[in-house]
């Protein structure tokens, strides 16, 4: 059976676990493209350029915005993240299916350039687990965990314009349900609204 390389965008609020389960979907799927978002946020111990993120000051951000340099960008807990059209056109002429981990504004937006784009939300199992999840992780403090939930709560209505949603309540489950979503998005080749329907 023919596949069809496909543009799959995953969002989720901060904490959901995201960046877990595209890892596990990529471990698995090695084919699999996968963008590096640019951000102007500072790095967090451990993040390397280039690998985690491109970190840009404000000033490059700007810069590329104004050259039309991104897919899409948006503004999220006080810094830029955008998607570089080149990491895109890198990985879909190569006849790579790739996955864009980027947040809900970004994939709503990269709907409106790429309509066959599957948009995939990932889905805490409770408000309380996230909240347990972003305090564990002791990377923020309490006003960024309060602006976090707040911003979670939005996403969360954001998510109904998704194609997929999937409960990330067990990490093997999950991944495999993502996995079986890009099964079925690559062989049907059509528009997400024939595959939904």
């Amino acid at each position: 059976m023919e596949r069809s390389a496909r543009l799959f965008v995953v969002s989720g609020p901060s904490g959901v676990g995201k960046g877990t389960l595209v890892a596990k979907v990529r471990d698995d799927r090695p084919s699999l493209g996968l963008t590096v978002s640019a951000t102007t946020r500072p790095p967090r111990p451990g993040e390397a350029d280039g690998v985690s993120y491109y970190f840009m000051d404000d000033a490059e951000f700007s810069r590329r915005v104004s050259q039309g340099e991104f897919l899409e960008w948006a503004n999220v807990h006080g810094h830029r993240y955008g998607t570089l059209v080149s990491e895109v056109k890198r990985n879909l002429s190569a006849g790579r299916s790739l996955i864009l981990e980027i947040d809900v504004q970004g994939g709503l937006n990269v709907r409106r350039i790429h309509p066959d784009a599957v948009l995939v939300f990932i889905e805490p199992p409770s408000m309380e687990e996230l909240e347990h999840r972003l305090r564990g992780r002791g990377t923020e403090d309490e006003a960024s965990i309060e602006c976090r939930l707040e911003n979670a709560r939005r996403e969360m209505e954001m998510g109904e314009s998704y194609d997929v949603r999937i409960v990330n309540d067990d990490l093997a489950r999950a991944a495999q349900e993502l996995e079986r979503t890009i099964d079925l998005y690559e062989s049907n080749g059509g528009s997400t609204k024939d595959v939904s329907d």
